[in-house]
């Protein structure tokens, strides 16, 4: 068997291109985890603010309904005003 004497460029050839491929698909899985984790950070962010709108608008309309509930309450027949009369000694 003869020995290629360009078996070293080869070599080099292909230890470097197995190099780039092991590089690149490491970045590749960085890529997608830095992707993931910013999408769940972007989802619990959202998940904040759409429950702190959610009980803002709940506790108003609260307090709205306690408000009409006390309004409805308070009768004009409660309101009226007693004659005074003067003691006169």
């Amino acid at each position: 068997m003869l020995l290629n004497p360009f078996y070293p460029i080869t070599f080099l050839k292909i230890s470097s291109l197995k190099a780039t491929i092991f590089l690149l698909s490491i970045l590749l899985i960085k890529s997608s985890l830095l992707r993931l984790k910013g999408g769940l950070i972007g989802a619990l962010f959202a998940l904040i603010l759409i429950s702190g709108i959610f009980a803002s608008s709940t506790i108003t309309l609260g307090s709205l309904v306690y408000a009409y509930r006390l309004k409805k309450k308070s009768n004009p027949d409660d309101n009226q005003m007693q004659d005074l009369e003067t003691v006169n000694v």
